[in-house]
């Protein structure tokens, strides 16, 4: 049985050992529990939630006291996980100060183990080397960023030529160099990130980048099929949810305008 994953020496061990590192989104204290109970690895709280949660069409409006809100609940909801947070768009791109404050406010007021950063330009590893050396652990994402879609130029899968595939196993490099315990490895070829996860001595954490990752990170919603009209590519529905529970929610709704509800071992 894998060893539990309390600190991040312990993601390393479990590459070293050549076992795979479950990790889920999780946005509330309910959603948690179960997670917990379900032996996840990891929870991320995502800025996802903007776009599974709050309705918006990308990550981007997420701000840094909504991490904070749904960080305490799932730390509520699952205190033995082992939890990451997001640091949202624009929390970490004007300073270095910014950044590392931000960062620990994050690990002070969601009691998170982790935050977790986009991208690998200098401006970005030298404030992830000060959030390192100030003792708070740093997981890394390259790839597809979500905060950057815009420049990306959409939702697009990166590393497809020699010269991005070649430049992404640098930043790799580069995010390991600078003390992250891990790398979010996200939208890109099966064959770049095997070699991405072969040239770094740290785990990464794949979501739409094939089986060759030393884990696996994936959206609660997309898991459970919570979100009937959306289906990525990269997610395997393990439930339909969503018609299931629209049935039972219509089921109540039935009930209740025919009488049926509440019946005597409902009322006191």
């Amino acid at each position: 049985m894998s060893r539990k994953l309390r600190f991040p020496k312990d993601w390393i061990e479990r590459k070293q050992q050549k076992e795979k590192i479950s990790v889920l989104t999780c946005y509330d204290a309910t959603s948690a529990v179960l997670v917990e109970r379900a032996g996840v690895d990891a929870i991320l709280v995502g800025d996802t939630m903007g776009m599974v949660l709050q309705g918006h069409s990308s990550t981007m409006p997420v701000k840094l006291d909504h991490i904070i809100y749904h960080g305490q609940c799932v730390r509520r909801g699952a205190p033995g996980t082992f939890l990451i947070v997001d640091m949202p768009f624009g929390t970490y791109h004007a300073s270095v100060e910014q950044g590392v404050n931000n960062a620990m406010r994050l690990i002070q007021e969601t009691e998170a183990q982790a935050v977790k950063l986009e991208g690998a330009d200098e401006d970005t590893l030298k404030i992830i080397r000060k959030i390192v050396a100030g003792g708070a652990p740093v997981m890394g994402h390259i790839g597809f960023t979500p905060q950057s879609y815009l420049s990306l130029g959409g939702f697009r899968i990166q590393g497809k030529s020699n010269d991005a595939a070649d430049a992404l196993i640098e930043q790799a490099k580069a995010l390991q160099s600078a003390g992250c315990f891990s790398i979010v490895l996200e939208l890109m070829p099966t064959d770049v990130s095997r070699r991405i996860s072969e040239a770094v001595q740290i785990p990464t954490i794949g979501i739409g980048a094939g089986i060759h990752c030393d884990g696996q990170v994936q959206v609660f919603q997309d898991l459970l099929g919570l979100l009937p009209d959306f289906a990525p590519k990269h997610a395997r529905k393990y439930d339909q949810a969503a018609e299931r529970w629209i049935t039972a929610i219509g089921q109540y709704d039935n009930d209740v305008k025919s009488g049926s509800f509440p019946g005597p071992e409902n009322s006191h």
